[in-house]
């Protein structure tokens, strides 16, 4: 027998054995390492486009504000500059694998959420802006996009829990050490003082 019946006899085994390795890594999980990674991904981008849509709101509404209650410049100025800081803050995929990057993206989120929450209690004073038609759709809208922020938080955390848990307990740990290098994702923590319910005045 000459050595190319032999290597023509060996060819399908070898494609079985590469089929049957496929079959037996896919059946242990090598796959969920990079298939979580991509849903956290995705999640934070749905984060990311909530507070975007936030950011897109907040120019107007201070527009609407400044019209009715042009002295309360010191409250406008902190929304106008802490938009502008949020703004500021560079954001791509690995901000979520880098917890300073993470931290200041989320300080930078609270600051804003901050200095609107001051705002809509300020226009509390004005009457006259509070029953305005453009106020009051922003004000929806505002109160929708939060809505939306709260729920694509949510989403994400719960992605990044899954793929947390699955780079760190077995089989994953392995996979994703020998085939995907993957980085455990940073999550949202709660705002300070959120454990605190808020004070209500009549």
């Amino acid at each position: 027998m000459s050595l190319s019946s032999v290597s023509n006899l060996r060819r399908p085994f070898a494609v079985a054995a590469m089929a049957l390795l496929g079959l037996v890594l896919a059946g242990c999980g090598v796959n969920n390492v990079p298939t979580l990674e991509e849903k956290a991904k995705a999640s934070w981008g749905e984060v990311q486009n909530q507070y975007q849509r936030r950011a897109d709101l907040i120019p107007n509404l201070v527009e609407t504000v400044k019209g009715f209650a042009a002295q309360e410049r010191e409250v406008l100025t902190a929304v106008i500059e802490a938009r502008a800081k949020a703004s500021q803050v560079k954001v791509d995929a690995s901000t979520i694998t880098d917890p300073a990057r993470f931290k200041e993206f989320q300080d930078a989120q609270n600051q804003l959420s901050g200095a609107l929450g001051r705002l809509l209690v300020t226009v509390e004073r004005y009457p006259e802006l509070k029953s305005n038609q453009n106020f009051l759709a922003l004000q929806s809208q505002l109160e929708g996009t939060e809505n939306r922020v709260a729920v694509a938080r949510r989403d994400y955390i719960q992605a990044v829990q899954a793929f947390n848990t699955e780079i760190r307990t077995f089989p994953g740990v392995i996979w994703a050490r020998l085939f995907w290098g993957a980085k455990a994702m940073e999550s949202f923590a709660a705002t300070a003082g959120a454990e605190r319910p808020p004070a209500v005045k009549f």
